[in-house]
């Protein structure tokens, strides 16, 4: 069975940093893409950043140069470092993995606030 825990987030001033961390249980982590994923309210969820098993990256244009995701393989566990944060960055962050289908974390609210 796999499980996902989030934690990390909370309230922040524009421009301000978070670092957000999933723990991961479960044999799969190093045979899975990984993925950070957002929802604001009112709207749809959307991928933030995604990294896969070889190691390469992919990021929303909303977040290119501001955000790095990256993965511990020993720990198992995954990160989302943000920086530069702006109001628009508020949003509950889902920590995702993608192995047959979606495996999703229970949220971390963020919020970009003065």
């Amino acid at each position: 069975q796999v499980q996902l825990v989030e934690s990390g987030g909370g309230l922040v001033q524009p421009g301000g940093s978070l670092r957000l961390s999933c723990a991961v249980s479960g044999s799969i982590f190093s045979i899975a893409d990984k993925a950070w994923y957002r929802q604001a309210p009112g709207k749809q969820r959307e991928l933030v950043a995604i990294i896969n098993t070889a190691g390469r990256t992919s990021y929303a244009d909303s977040v290119k140069g501001r955000f790095t995701i990256s993965r511990d393989i020993g720990k198992w566990t995954l990160d989302l470092q943000m920086n530069s944060l702006k109001p628009e960055d508020t949003a509950v962050y889902y920590c995702n993995i993608k192995f047959g289908h979606d495996y999703w974390g229970q949220g971390t609210q963020v919020t970009v606030s003065s």
